[in-house]
């Protein structure tokens, strides 16, 4: 029997977001995916995931209040998963 080959056409990109003087995880960092505009917010553990990604080049912005906004450009490549960690610096 033939059996059809199935490829899977998109991407996961997941991460942790950390103080960057202590390296602990951060709970409730919003994260905002640009372009596709999805938005999440880390969990205790700092982790974040966004699933059925297009296989093209996203920014990923980390927010939260007392800490200072940052960027991070990531490629996502269909079938895979792409790990990055973010960390965040206090506000002085």
């Amino acid at each position: 029997s033939c059996n059809p080959v199935t490829y899977d056409v998109f991407a996961t990109i997941c991460g942790t977001v950390a103080d960057s003087e202590t390296m602990e995880p951060i709970e409730g960092v919003s994260v905002v995916l640009s372009p596709s505009g999805k938005n999440i917010v880390t969990k205790a553990d700092g982790h974040f995931e966004f699933t059925e990604l297009d296989a093209i080049q996203y920014t990923i912005m980390v927010q939260k209040a007392g800490y200072s906004t940052n960027r991070k450009t990531v490629s996502a490549v269909a079938g895979e998963t792409i790990e990055i960690s973010i960390t965040m610096d206090k506000k002085q």
